[in-house]
């Protein structure tokens, strides 16, 4: 089984096997990622979490870059992906989304963002990290998740 696979295997996180998305998997169940993106997870040849997802015309605001809206939604996406391993089975909510807008984006690029799980201990989850469009460093962020269980 490789890693992607691994990834792939939780809910209803789904592996893509054609396209430029091959060998990266999907939210198919969340029908708010699927349209505000679709937003991409795998892990990388590090180990490390990433998400991604390519910027299309939709995605811009009135003066042509990427909306600010978008780039938030993406990262608090992100912070789910990047703290997969802490956590596990377990569902989580954002507590908080901090952010800094570094740069602009425009269409076409690939957005890319990856980071860090800087504490995580009980029900809580401490997540920072970057988003570049093609390499290029568009916004900082940090998020805070609360894990939590499902109420019958």
């Amino acid at each position: 089984m490789s890693e992607n696979e691994a990834v792939g295997s939780s809910g209803g996180l789904q592996p893509v096997t054609e396209g430029e998305w091959a060998g990266w998997s999907t939210w198919k169940s969340d029908a708010f990622e699927q349209r505000a993106g679709p937003f991409y997870e795998k892990v990388d040849e590090n180990g490390d979490r990433i998400s991604a997802f390519r910027a299309e015309p939709r995605h811009m605001n009135g003066a042509g870059f990427m909306h600010g809206g978008c780039l938030m939604t993406f990262a608090d996406s992100a912070i789910f992906t990047i703290a997969g391993d802490a956590l596990g089975s377990s569902h989580g909510v954002t507590m908080n989304l901090s952010a800094d807008f570094l740069d602009a984006a425009e269409t076409g690029q690939m957005m890319v963002a990856r980071g860090e799980v800087t504490r995580a201990g009980g029900k809580t989850i401490y997540v920072r990290g970057i988003i570049s469009a093609d390499d290029k460093p568009v916004l900082s962020f940090t998020g805070i998740i609360r894990k939590i269980t499902r109420r019958s």
